[in-house]
């Protein structure tokens, strides 16, 4: 088998549904690829998800079932588990297109022992997607996406696979590119290894949440950090003395209770406008750097 889609899933199953339809309706043979799915403990309708994707998977189909254990130790299940000789991997909200698998084994065949990324197109509505065009301002320069990146399964099992102790929110993926750029693995950039990324619109609701996993993210950030002590890690995620005394600014300047003001009334069960949205990711990344200080 030459290819391993992989992707974890927690509580989405209404989304899950359609991004398993776009992995079964992939350009080569059946037989070239399978599609690995771990359910980190989903709460949902998860389950019966998976039994309807297995009666109708036209590729072989695996699912691995655990208790929430956070995403770094569901993709090592993932790994544990795959056949394919190059394991890509997706998250469970992209939908690959239909020339996702074709194109990261035409990449390979280029370029066997890389790291290869792919293009993400990022979308509002699961129902109304624009047409598959990927443009410079959906690059990411991240060494190693989950959204769309592919490696070879030994390379993958040999550095260990992901750190485990990233159980929270964020960075877990970060710290395997910083690990496979030490052990000397290029990167290539195929833009045409397309998916969709759905990142629906935030509804007033979301607000809070939002918050707390841009906390969560501070926490595994300095997490990385002390593993990576470097400069890549540094200013990836706003470890260094710039960003901290520039974020202290805007603390002493009450940046935070300006925000908070600007979301006042806002109703939670209808979405965030542009503006209103502007303004909660601003929130959050006022609160992301908040707890960074509190956690160093």
């Amino acid at each position: 088998m030459f290819a391993t889609i992989q992707l974890c899933t927690y509580n989405r199953a209404a989304l899950l549904e359609r991004v398993l339809e776009a992995c079964f309706d992939q350009s080569v043979p059946d037989d070239a690829y399978e599609v690995v799915v771990v359910d980190d403990g989903s709460g949902d309708a998860t389950p019966a998800v998976l039994e309807r994707a297995a009666a109708r998977a036209s590729c072989r189909f695996v699912v691995v079932r655990q208790p929430n254990s956070g995403l770094a130790a569901a993709r090592n299940a993932g790994i544990a588990r795959a056949g394919g000789r190059r394991i890509m991997f997706i998250d469970d909200d992209v939908l690959p297109l239909p020339n996702f698998v074709a194109e990261h084994l035409r990449s390979d065949r280029a370029h066997p022992a890389a790291i290869v990324r792919g293009g993400a197109v990022e979308v509002t509505d699961i129902d109304d997607l624009p047409p598959p065009i990927w443009s410079i301002r959906n690059y990411s320069a991240n060494y190693f996406w989950t959204t769309n990146v592919s490696v070879p399964l030994e390379t993958i099992r040999n550095i260990g696979g992901f750190n485990a102790s990233f159980a929270e929110y964020g960075w877990e993926d970060i710290d395997v590119g910083l690990r496979l750029r030490a052990a000397g693995i290029k990167a290539v950039f195929n833009p045409r290894a397309l998916v969709y990324h759905v990142k629906p619109r935030a509804l007033g609701a979301n607000v809070d949440s939002m918050l707390a996993q841009a906390r969560a993210k501070a926490r595994t950030a300095a997490a990385l950090v002390r593993l990576h002590p470097g400069w890549r890690a540094a200013l990836a995620t706003g470890i260094n003395p710039a960003q901290r005394a520039a974020a202290g600014m805007r603390r002493r300047l009450g940046l935070s209770r300006l925000l908070w003001r600007r979301l006042a009334g806002i109703d939670p069960n209808r979405p965030l406008s542009a503006g209103q949205a502007r303004t909660a990711r601003a929130l959050a990344n006022e609160a992301y750097y908040e707890e960074l200080e509190r956690v160093l």
